[in-house]
């Protein structure tokens, strides 16, 4: 397929998969709070979204603000945390990223992304998460089964691990203002549908509407 021809397809994925998850959101309980968002995004790396979401509301009760998380002590978020993996080292991004959004930006989450990837810990799949669902700004979230679900529907070689590739290919291809919200609507298709093992491709609708490159026989 030509770029204009995997643009049409996508369109149509889009639709489809609106139809399936018309109010798909974000799947971190966030509460409209940026900066939970920003501290969740971190925890949500090698971790389940439903984890994050039990573990944040411990932590969260215990330092409910930026400041309170700057100036807790290091081993007690790491102790709530734990669950999530990579303890420490997360532990210590939120802490410094925390310290960092009161000092340097009065407590609000910018919406630039130089300025978001400034963050500890914060690479460019947190940041168009920050984006996309705090200012509507278009943003390819390539996690994991972004990457997936497109590469098996043809946008690129399937098996293709690299988020930036993704990210890049993908916002060529989508329309702008369908951005943030198909990748919340891949995460859902991509655990109840296109599953990274033994995919249901004989409940695909997109499959049956001829639109998968690689749908398993």
């Amino acid at each position: 397929m030509n770029k204009n021809e995997k643009r049409a397809r996508m369109a149509l994925i889009v639709e489809e998969l609106k139809g399936l998850y018309p109010d798909a959101k974000c799947s971190l309980e966030y509460g409209g709070d940026a900066w939970r968002l920003l501290v969740m995004g971190r925890l949500s790396a090698q971790c389940t979204d439903e984890r994050v979401n039990i573990v944040c509301r411990g932590l969260f009760s215990a330092f409910p603000s930026a400041r309170a998380m700057a100036e807790a002590p290091l081993s007690e978020i790491e102790k709530i945390i734990k669950p999530c993996g990579l303890f420490r080292m997360k532990a210590q991004n939120i802490k410094d990223a925390s310290a960092r959004l009161i000092r340097d930006y009065d407590g609000i989450v910018p919406r630039e992304m130089e300025e978001l990837l400034k963050f500890e810990g914060v690479g460019r799949k947190i940041a168009n998460l920050l984006r996309g669902d705090l200012y509507g700004l278009p943003a390819i979230v390539a996690d994991t089964h972004c990457m997936r679900i497109c590469g098996r529907l043809g946008m690129y070689k399937n098996g293709m691990k690299d988020p930036v590739k993704t990210e890049k290919i993908l916002s060529e291809l989508v329309e702008p203002s369908e951005q943030s919200d198909l990748c919340h609507r891949l995460v859902l298709f991509g655990r109840d549908i296109c599953t990274a093992r033994s995919p249901k491709c004989s409940e695909c609708e997109i499959g049956k509407r001829g639109l998968c490159e690689n749908q398993i026989k």
